[in-house]
């Protein structure tokens, strides 16, 4: 019972009688509650689009007037009562919007945006213009109401109504098309990957939104007894999307709340003043900077909630058992390429980034394409999935040439891919981001009614893909809210949801610790039993131990192709690839010089810290002291808080207890910036450059007196000046690296956090960036914090590992470096050897 008195719609229509009820008791017109009621309608159905999908017009007066004018015009020319002039008026709606989508879709962003404007100003000017059949700025009065004579009853009816709206949007978003629409909304690149015709999806999002809205402008011409120009107007344009924000654009009721607010606000201000706008605009502002989620969100932050209540925050129950996953691949002709490459080339400018590349890839093998950062490769796999067109060649898959084929349809013959850069759903839960994945090729994601989560067979394969990554206990987290390496596990899980024929895997592997790798090292060992796999990976001894073929990929030519033990001899590989020094970081001349930064100055005090995210504790009574000069490794398994606590150290998550010191001053709590100013610098995972600007530019837009000169940054890192004019975004993954870390050190820093800054890198561009840092220790105090012990250890003083947020080790690196059992007992460090 209580459940179905907090259900959305049960408030919705409780509310809006609640309001009935007080103004049948004040003696006020009832119309001004049925307006509400029709504004609540028409918020949620631009929200359909704001929320769900992420595309924002600012002109969805387009189809609330336009719907007026044709429920007017068909009721004054004979319609029989307002439900077949309703009926048309959706009708009308929906053509409209489909009409408009056709033209405006293919835009993004601010442009369509202010396409979907110009069309409402355009049937603004129709309307107040072409007076003979619009009326002009007189409208079309005397609409007739032959069910509903009275405010009374058509109050009822409309209500009623309204609520039937809302419970259908709220169905939708429940539905598997309005869970698409939701992953669409977060990461379009990744929704196309698997297979969803993005395009479609948001023509038909735009298309409900259309009929929605159209259907709340059919019941307002009835309220008023007419048609007007106003509501087409560029002034009244934003109404709705004022309405939604002002309520809150990320929860469902917030529509409700912004009518409520707009509506009576609108109605009292204007009573006393003609200017009411210069009383209601500061309103709105004051809003805006107080409480970005609208009046929803502020009484969630009073209440310490933080979450988006879009859809029910639930997943579907775990099954008692969890069949294991099994990859049910297609059967395939062994001796016959899924996969055929020719004559591939690429370049961007006059920079060439694949030079006539052939390749065969066969079913039931595990093939994997290596080569040296900045070689080609994520390159070449953007070429093969349709993210990039290449500029001769040709790509034959299973049969089809895919050279000019959409991203979407590639999925659908058979491709799989993963991203080198963690490309997933942030705002689904763990456990939603696989299943939205597993529905992708089902015909059932077009269904518009039943509920997502009521395929018992989409849920268990779910359940099943989850727990072959060891993701199954962390299903209802959102995926904010876990680690970086469980993060590379979904990401995985994420792929092998579509059951392809041919897996392209970027770098499966990076960022997770040893024992993980040795669980995905074995499921992608296994997939290649039946599947065709084409892995990217720079770890060249797993490389070695889990692959039947090896092409290796240099400056975007294939210089070696083979079985591994021939490819592990190549010298050519050797040079390009491996490099001839093995990777050994630049150690202190005596254990002494360790002692010398151990005992410096405290520069950094975490004192019994207590973090986490959206009430979820991740950090309870964490302690740490970073010294002047001193470098310092953060260890531990994933999930267990190190990225948390680079995050509280900065000020981007908030700390729910205990206090953080730099130089003697507290940070606690303080905005990021000012902790930035105070000299604490990050080099976040993922890099997170600019990816627009060029390097120099990076460089400038962080730099500040007392910071390293750029002589400085290029003297660290020598290849970028020679970088210094291309786009961050053509960068190698390790010229990323050095380019975050350069950035990092313009900043006059007293103490610099680096987040995984070896994830993904080749082992010459470690030994590049172990040097560097090497060259910094005891100019700058450092935190590390790496999955693998063994590489960061020989460089650092001291060292601390987390389990469960708390501090499980404290002591020299020396110390943990010599102590291979309890390396293995905190970190889960296993053998290398693939089983």
């Amino acid at each position: 019972m209580n459940a179905t008195l907090r259900h959305p719609v049960v408030l919705v229509f409780v509310v809006l009688l609640a309001l009935t009820g007080l103004w049948q008791l004040i003696g006020a017109p009832i119309g001004l509650i049925t307006q509400i009621a029709i504004y609540t309608l028409y918020g949620a159905g631009v929200c359909m689009l704001v929320s769900y999908t992420g595309l924002v017009p600012f002109g969805a007066s387009v189809f609330f007037g336009c719907a007026s004018y044709a429920v007017a015009f068909v009721m004054l020319r004979g319609a029989p009562n307002e439900i077949v002039g309703l009926i048309f008026c959706v009708g009308f709606s929906l053509i409209l919007a489909a009409v408009i989508a056709l033209i405006i879709l293919r835009r993004r962003g601010l442009y369509f945006s202010l396409l979907t404007l110009a069309f409402s100003q355009i049937a603004f000017e129709i309307a107040y213009k072409w007076t003979a059949v619009t009326g002009g700025e007189n409208g079309l009065q005397d609409v007739p109401r032959p069910l509903f004579t009275s405010a009374w009853s058509f109050h009822a009816f409309a209500v009623v109504t309204v609520c039937l709206g809302i419970g259908l949007l709220w169905r939708i978003a429940h539905s598997p098309f309005g869970r698409s629409l939701q992953a669409l909304r977060d990461n379009e690149q990744r929704a196309q990957s698997l297979g969803y015709n993005t395009f479609l999806l948001k023509f038909v999002a735009f298309v409900i939104m259309g009929g929605v809205v159209g259907y709340a402008g059919g019941l307002l011409a009835f309220m008023l007894n007419g048609a007007y120009a106003d509501n087409l107007s560029w002034q009244h344009a934003g109404d709705a999307l004022l309405m939604a924000v002002l309520g809150g654009v990320h929860h469902f009721l917030g529509p409700l709340w912004g009518a409520i607010a707009f509506i009576l606000l609108e109605d009292r201000l204007s009573a006393l003043t003609e200017s009411w706008w210069l009383i209601f605009a500061p309103i709105v502002i004051l809003f805006a900077l107080a409480s970005p989620e609208g009046m929803q969100g502020l009484v969630f932050r009073l209440m310490r909630r933080n979450d988006w209540t879009l859809t029910r925050n639930a997943i579907p129950p775990r099954p008692t058992s969890i069949e294991p996953y099994r990859a049910d691949g297609a059967k395939l002709d062994p001796a016959k390429p899924i996969l055929t490459v020719t004559g591939l080339n690429k370049r961007f400018g006059s920079l060439v980034v694949a030079s006539d590349l052939n390749l065969q890839v066969y079913p039931y093998r595990l093939h994997s394409f290596i080569g040296p950062n900045g070689a080609g490769k994520t390159t070449f796999f953007n070429m093969l999935t349709g993210i990039l067109k290449p500029n001769a060649g040709r790509i034959m898959f299973d049969g089809h040439d895919i050279t000019d084929l959409a991203l979407h349809r590639r999925i659908r013959l058979g491709l799989s891919r993963s991203f080198q850069i963690l490309s997933v759903f942030a705002n689904l839960t763990t456990f939603e981001n696989v299943r939205v994945a597993v529905q992708a090729q089902d015909r059932r994601s077009w269904g518009l009614w039943r509920d997502a989560y009521g395929y018992d067979d989409l849920n268990a394969r779910t359940w099943s893909l989850l727990a072959a990554v060891g993701l199954e206990d962390r299903a209802a987290e959102p995926c904010g809210n876990i680690g970086h390496g469980e993060r590379r596990l979904l990401e995985i899980a994420i792929s092998l949801a579509t059951e392809a024929k041919l897996l392209l895997l970027d770098e499966p592997l990076a960022g997770l610790a040893e024992a993980d790798r040795q669980v995905v090292s074995r499921l992608i060992r296994g997939l290649a039993d039946s599947h065709a796999v084409l892995l990217i990976e720079h770890d060249i001894d797993r490389v070695l131990a889990l692959s039947d073929r090896i092409t290796v990929l240099h400056q975007g030519r294939l210089i070696a192709d083979g079985d591994p033990a021939s490819v592990a001899a190549n010298a050519d590989v050797v040079s390009a690839y491996l490099g001839a020094d093995r990777i050994v970081p630049p150690l202190p001349s005596t254990e002494a010089e360790r002692g010398v930064h151990t005992a410096g100055k405290p520069v950094l005090v975490v004192d019994g810290l207590r973090a986490g995210y959206g009430g979820s504790v991740v950090l309870e009574d964490l302690s740490l002291v970073i010294h002047e000069g001193e470098a310092v490794a953060l260890l531990g398994r994933n999930g267990v808080g190190k990225t948390t606590t680079l995050r509280a150290i900065t000020g981007t998550v908030r700390s729910a207890a205990g206090r953080i010191t730099l130089d003697g001053g507290e940070i606690t709590n303080i905005r990021p910036y000012q902790i930035n100013q105070q000299g604490v610098s990050l080099v976040p995972e993922g890099r997170r450059l600019f990816p627009n600007l060029t390097v120099l530019d990076n460089l400038r837009l962080a730099m500040r007196p007392g910071g390293a000169s750029l002589d400085d940054v290029y003297s660290l890192f020598p290849k970028l000046k020679l970088l210094q004019r291309s786009k961050a975004e053509s960068l190698s993954g390790g010229e990323r690296q050095m380019l975050a870390i350069g950035r990092a050190l313009t900043v006059p820093a007293k103490l610099i956090l680096l987040d995984e800054p070896f994830e993904g890198l080749a082992p010459t561009i470690v030994k590049e960036v172990m040097d560097a840092l090497a060259q910094l220790r005891g100019r700058v105090a450092m935190v590390i914090v790496e999955h693998h012990a063994e590489t960061v250890l020989p460089l650092v003083d001291r060292a601390y590992v987390l389990v469960n947020g708390r501090v499980a080790f404290e002591g020299t690196a020396k110390a943990l470096e010599d102590d291979p059992a309890l390396q293995a007992r905190l970190l889960g460090v296993v053998q290398k050897e693939v089983a």
